[in-house]
């Protein structure tokens, strides 16, 4: 018999039938999209779904392979107008029982595989969801026609200072040419 899990964020490994998919959907309310935009960094989602199932991959492995679909207000780097961006991504994720070894490597790198991971007595759908997300979002997002002016610093009654000033190898041309006069 098949214990439900009280919370259906969080799946038990030992609960999850052994011969076939178990399905999943979560779709956040307001309040908890809200909390997730703060901890992303971002001004809001509006709209959030994970769904998806997760089925046994041989003896001891799993194999969760889902749908996110999200729409996300950001600020432009550049402006700071609210820039929306949909997300529409497959989210795969193998939990292995044994992860590969590396205790005899002194420096560990990233694995090729980045589905990979650590199989432990639950799978958190909502940590994966979040996860998912973070990886998702656009790092520096730009307002359609946002375009980077130019810097100009100066303190009061002084020339500013331009970036065309700042060219570090614009005065190798003239030194070279005055070597090569006094030579």
């Amino acid at each position: 018999m098949t214990r439900q899990s009280e919370n259906p964020e969080i799946l038990r490994i030992a609960d999850l039938p052994q011969r076939g998919a178990t399905p999943f959907e979560l779709s956040p309310d307001a309040g908890a999209r809200a909390a997730l935009a703060e901890a992303l960094g971002v001004e809001a989602i509006r709209k959030l779904s994970f769904r998806g199932q997760i089925s046994p991959d041989g003896r001891r492995d799993w194999l969760l392979d889902a749908s996110l679909g999200a729409t996300v207000v950001q600020s432009c780097v550049v402006t700071l107008a609210p820039v929306t961006t949909r997300v529409d991504r497959k989210v795969i994720r193998r939990f292995l029982a044994e992860m590969p070894d590396d205790a005899d490597v002194e420096e560990i790198e990233m694995p090729e595989d980045e589905t990979i991971e650590q199989l432990t007595d639950v799978v958190d759908l909502s940590q994966v969801m979040q996860e998912a997300l973070a990886l998702a979002i656009p790092d520096y997002p730009r307002a359609d026609g946002a375009e980077l002016q130019e810097a100009v610093f100066a303190p009061p009654d002084a020339t500013p200072l331009r970036d065309e000033d700042l060219k570090p190898f614009a005065g190798l041309a003239d030194l070279k040419s005055k070597l090569e006069k006094d030579d």
